[in-house]
């Protein structure tokens, strides 16, 4: 295994971009090229729950707020 393996960071910016649609072909490629698919299996799955996470606690408040 040759290969570098990409940064936390890299992953990270990667997952958000992907997340958003605004991935760069040439980060896919690297992704691709470089990146460990469990990696980003992880970083996807915790990106989703925190994401999910926030809308409620978001929700949540605004229902509060409006006296619900």
């Amino acid at each position: 295994m040759g290969r570098d393996q990409l940064s936390w960071w890299q992953v990270l910016l990667s997952t958000l971009a992907a997340a958003f649609g605004v991935q760069s072909e040439a980060a896919r490629r690297r992704d691709f090229a470089q990146g460990r698919p469990g990696v980003f299996i992880v970083a996807g799955v915790v990106f989703t729950l925190l994401f999910i996470l926030v809308l409620v606690l978001i929700v949540r408040v605004v229902l509060a707020q409006a006296g619900g």
